[in-house]
Order: C-alpha cells, then sequence, then structure tokens
C-alpha cells in the first residue's frame, strides 16, 4: 500500500471519528424526535463507511457486503422511524381538535 493511500485511510478514520462524536452528541442532545432520527441515520451512516474504509485498509470484499446489508437495514429502519413520527404528529394534532358538534338534538 502506498504512503498516499495509508495517509487517506488514516485522514477518513479522523473523519468518521469527528462525524460519529457530532452525531451521537445530537442523538443524545436533540431537543426533538425528528433531530434525533437522523442523528441515528447518521451514525448509521457513519458505520456504514467504516465498514467501507475498513474494506479498502485490509483488501477483503467481505466488508462491502457487511456495509450493502447494513445500508439496507438503515433505509428500512429510517422509513419505519419516519412512519413512526407522521403516527405520533397525527395522533396530537387529533387529539388538539375539539370534538364536533352533536347536531341530533336538533
Amino acid at each position: 500500500m502506498s504512503a498516499v493511500l495509508e495517509g487517506a485511510i488514516w485522514l477518513g478514520w479522523a473523519m468518521l471519528a469527528v462525524a460519529f462524536a457530532v452525531g451521537l452528541a445530537r442523538l443524545v442532545v436533540g431537543p426533538h424526535l425528528p433531530d434525533r432520527i437522523v442523528a441515528l441515520d447518521m451514525l448509521a451512516l457513519t458505520a456504514i463507511c467504516a465498514a467501507l474504509l475498513l474494506a479498502l485498509a485490509s483488501g477483503s470484499s467481505t466488508y462491502v457486503d457487511l456495509a450493502l446489508v447494513m445500508a439496507l437495514v438503515s433505509f428500512l429502519s429510517t422509513v419505519a422511524f419516519a412512519r413512526y413520527v407522521e403516527w405520533v404528529a397525527f395522533r396530537r394534532a387529533r387529539q388538539d381538535r375539539p370534538p364536533p358538534l352533536d347536531h341530533a338534538d336538533d
């Protein structure tokens, strides 16, 4: 492995560490549920990038398969969380509405 590639891999690990720290901070501090969901998606993407960087560093294609599976699971979990947030918002909007007037006495 050339010195330039090795330096780029180390730089990639450093950047992934910073991205993971920022995502973890947003996951813990995030004021709202959608912020936490986006942070969780960012952490999943960071893990996918780490698997791909490990594949590049080791030369093994097994990590590419792992990254592909992680990407599919991450996509499905993001869609599930989005549906959950939509359901929660619908329930809150429905509870804030006043009950319909009953005109049966007219």
